[in-house]
């Protein structure tokens, strides 16, 4: 939905948008990004969102739209607090560059020297991988995001499960997405400076820059009013979910905060470190975290949002590219029920953060890019509806997945076993213990916290588990029957081989 014309007025309109105004007029300039973006909520089914933009040192814009929960009428504002998710590594990169400056740590340290006992499955990338490359995603590893997500266990221990998660490519050869190693960077910089991530988040960054509503934990949410409520698109329909505690991955996505200190975290970024006449961040230290670190491949969705672009790359803590000429920095996040992206364009010195209260929308990127457009001149492109016509896609292709699985499954067929055979406890090292159990006629499966699942017969020795958190959608569990007529593993999709638990001999 288009909602700027064409042609050489639309062009004026968007250069006058960031020419120097009064206070009182700030609204009126900004009006035709706001329609933007509430035909774009409306369109996309998303109930609120919130936005900030810095130019120079200054915040010219902030507002909210839409609502902060379906069905109620209590609107958006620019103090309404959002999960951040993984915009919260960058905040992690620039704590690490503070402790580089005050030479407590060095980018290229070991790990393992501020990581006692810290392993991972390859011996030889326990030994080589560094500060440095925990914040660049090419550890080689895959996401493993299910040994925490969802899970009661802190970042100690799941920092310690990582030993078990299998390389998928080679250690610095390949960009690969990983939260894990965030958690670990942020242990690490705990353990270097005496104090949990937490406090020295508060203490280096969100106490300089004034950022005294932004929290590293949705338990500090519970009480406050001004809060959005996370939302997904579930079944085809737009439900509310409760917020999820991700506190057991500190600075690889814990944070919350709101747009308005969220830009005061962009002016220090277009500031080069600098925040009310104080070099928070060396120069040096900003050039590093700014460096293309890994090499992102542009396959043909990325040139599709970014035809212009040249390279792809992961900086610490940043996405960085060029765009139309200019060179951009951002990060977005995703959580349940919640989305948002940070981004910078530095020869400009202008910033955006949006901040939306529904999951994996990708508004957020379209929104950003669309202010990319109204600085740079000419005929805006409606990214949201790019962004929209990519997300029906992948809907889409998941509902041919769906087709497939569907005219694959061999009807006719039964269970190997009496479904009470299949109940047990099954054990993984990476992902800890599920549980299958018998309640009245079906069978039931039990991971903890979040992870409880109805598991119905799909063909011969499959089961498809059904997980009742509508955010966890569901899996394919095979089981392994041996030469004894008893079920020896589990195999999950998407997980691992889930080892059954010797039965236990009860006691006469």
């Amino acid at each position: 939905m288009t909602f700027m014309s064409s042609g050489r007025g639309a062009a004026a309109g968007i250069l006058l948008l960031f020419m120097p105004v009064a206070a009182g007029a700030q609204a009126s300039d900004f009006s035709a990004l706001d329609r933007y973006i509430e035909g774009a909520l409306a369109e996309w089914e998303i109930p609120g969102a919130a936005v900030a933009i810095v130019r120079n040192d200054s915040v010219v814009h902030a507002r909210g739209y839409g609502v902060r929960k379906i069905g109620d009428a209590a609107r958006i504002d620019d103090r309404t607090m959002f999960a951040v998710a993984s915009t919260t590594k960058a905040f992690t990169a620039a704590l690490i560059a503070m402790l580089v400056d005050e030479k407590k740590m060095q980018w290229d340290d070991p790990a393992t020297l501020h990581l006692p006992g810290f392993q991972l499955y390859d011996p030889y990338v326990t030994r080589e991988l560094t500060v440095r490359d925990l914040l660049s995603h090419r550890s080689g590893l895959s996401r493993g995001d299910l040994s925490w997500y969802g899970t009661p266990v802190d970042r100690d221990e799941v920092i310690r499960r990582v030993r078990f998660l299998r390389p998928t490519t080679s250690f610095r050869s390949n960009y690969g997405y990983q939260n894990v190693m965030y958690v670990a960077a942020s242990q690490a910089a705990a353990r270097v400076a005496g104090k949990s991530w937490d406090e020295l988040i508060d203490e280096r960054i969100f106490t300089p820059l004034g950022m005294n509503e932004t929290v590293t934990s949705v338990r500090d949410l519970v009480g406050l009013l001004n809060v959005a409520q996370p939302h997904a698109l579930v079944n085809r329909r737009v439900v509310s979910l409760p917020y999820r505690n991700v506190d057991n991955i500190g600075g690889a996505g814990a944070m919350n905060s709101n747009v308005r200190e969220m830009a005061q975290w962009l002016r220090l970024q277009l500031a080069d470190g600098i925040y009310g006449g104080r070099q928070l961040i060396s120069p040096a230290s900003i050039r590093e975290m700014r460096r293309p670190h890994t090499i992102v491949p542009l396959d043909t969705v990325a040139e599709r949002i970014n035809p212009t672009t040249h390279f792809r790359a992961y900086a610490l803590g940043w996405n960085t590219e060029d765009y139309r000429g200019r060179r951009i920095f951002w990060h977005a996040g995703n959580l349940d029920g919640m989305s948002s992206v940070v981004g910078f364009m530095p020869e400009e010195k202008l910033g955006i953060v949006v901040l939306v209260n529904m999951n994996q929308v990708l508004l957020t990127s379209a929104v950003m890019r669309r202010v990319w457009d109204m600085q740079l001149g000419g005929t805006p492109t409606d990214w949201s509806r790019v962004f929209l016509t990519l997300r029906r896609d992948g809907i889409a292709r998941a509902d041919s997945i769906e087709r497939k699985l569907a005219a694959d499954r061999i009807g006719g067929t039964r269970p190997s076993l009496a479904l009470e055979r299949y109940a047990g406890t099954y054990s993984d090292s990476l992902y800890g213990q599920i549980s299958i159990r018998l309640e009245g006629t079906k069978l039931v499966a039990d991971a903890g916290a979040s992870w409880m699942g109805d598991v119905a017969h799909w063909h011969y020795d499959t089961f498809r588990i059904t997980w009742r958190d509508p955010m966890m959608g569901w899996s394919f569990a095979s089981f392994v029957i041996g030469p004894s007529a008893k079920v020896e593993s589990m195999r999950l999709s998407d997980w691992s081989e889930f080892r059954r638990d010797p039965e236990r001999i009860q006691s006469p």
